[in-house]
């Protein structure tokens, strides 16, 4: 992916999932009416080559998705003795409307996994504004024996929510890992995580709350 690609638009209504209902004393606001668009600073890791993640908001400005292509991760077999873990880091350029500021209050993520009996995996996922210090990763075991879909949310509560500063801009850090672990698994059969699909792409869409700022 180029740097400064700018994505942004309609992405669906399965994509236009509002974040849960908000504390009315909290300061959270309804999505401002105006969009929010996302540019690309950099893209890096070996669970995203360039050219294999896009960003795209939803309509209604409460998420916005990171859709990967070639996020696979991977032991036993054939496999690289690198690929047991596959990472990504995120850096996004977020235009917000003015007068408004934004925190991500969840973020869902899906993919595959096939994992032999005695295999490990785990997801694992942080989040942070530029100039603030890395949060602790968020982490999502999974055990064999696993062959299906999977799902993972992390959730923040309200007031725990991180805030990008208002009147400055910020870069917006992602950072994701998938690590497989053969265990006490046979070494001569493949276990994986992916968050991909043979059949489309996986999106990992994060939800977002909304506050106003204070008049300056």
């Amino acid at each position: 992916m180029a740097a400064g690609l700018l994505l942004s638009g309609a992405i669906g209504a399965l994509l236009a999932t509002a974040v849960p209902a908000h504390d009315p004393g909290s300061g959270i606001v309804d999505p401002p009416p105006d969009r929010i668009v996302i540019k690309v600073a950099t893209v890096n890791g070996s669970g995203c080559p360039q050219g294999t993640a896009a960003v795209a908001v939803s309509p209604d400005n409460t998420a916005f998705t990171v859709t990967y292509s070639e996020y696979l991760a991977q032991v036993g077999g054939s496999s690289d003795p690198t690929a047991f873990r596959k990472n990504c880091q995120l850096n996004l350029i977020v235009h917000v409307p003015q007068g408004f500021t934004y925190a991500v209050a969840s973020a869902d993520y899906r993919g595959f996994a096939a994992l032999q009996s005695g295999a490990s995996a785990v997801q694992r996922a942080s989040y942070y504004f530029q100039g603030s210090s890395n949060t602790e990763f968020r982490n999502h075991p999974f055990r064999g024996p696993y062959n299906d879909n999977w799902q993972a949310t992390d959730t923040t509560d309200w007031a725990q929510l991180v805030w990008a500063p208002c009147g400055v801009q910020r870069n917006f850090n992602i950072n994701t890992e998938l690590r497989v672990s053969a265990g006490t698994s046979d070494p001569a059969r493949t276990s994986f995580m992916t968050m991909d699909s043979t059949d489309g792409d996986i999106s990992t869409i994060y939800h977002l709350a909304w506050k106003e700022c204070p008049d300056t």
